[in-house]
């Protein structure tokens, strides 16, 4: 499954790209994150619990970061696992681009899923991935403007 976007955020690339690589404003933007840590200076270490339909499932998250230019590119690949309820790996290209005083963020994501979440069905699955991420980034956009003072 692949999720493609973009979100425009009232604030310098700078800003947009720190809140990015910041633990606190990244927990506060993934739905469900209990905890997020750096554990070397690519990688990070998360805890997160997702309700999806009926099932509820507790992950702990490897995250690297890898092709980073900064203030512009990085990829982010994930590796979730949840015991019983499964495993998820994904897979993201984030890219920062200026637009005078706002930064557009665009996003190209892909993932796999396997174990008892994958056996909802992949047009929930696909439906509740697209929710999580347009979430994620609203919730991002709002943070930042926040932090800059523009909201």
């Amino acid at each position: 499954m692949e999720i493609v976007g973009e979100e425009r955020i009232e604030a310098p690339r700078e800003a947009v790209w720190a809140a990015l690589n910041d633990t606190e404003v990244l927990k506060s933007c993934v739905p469900g994150c209990q905890s997020l840590e750096w554990t070397s200076p690519t990688e990070l270490l998360a805890k997160i619990k997702l309700k999806l339909g009926v099932l509820s499932v507790g992950l702990t998250v490897e995250i690297a970061l890898s092709n980073i230019r900064a203030p512009e590119h990085y990829t982010i690949d994930a590796e979730g696992k949840g015991g019983i309820a499964g495993f998820g790996k994904a897979s993201a290209d984030i890219m920062l681009v200026e637009d005078g005083d706002a930064t557009i963020l665009h996003y190209r994501t892909g993932a796999e899923i396997g174990g008892r979440v994958a056996q909802m069905g992949s047009r929930f699955i696909g439906s509740a991935a697209q929710k999580l991420a347009a979430r994620f980034f609203s919730h991002l956009n709002k943070v930042v403007q926040e932090k800059v003072g523009g909201a």
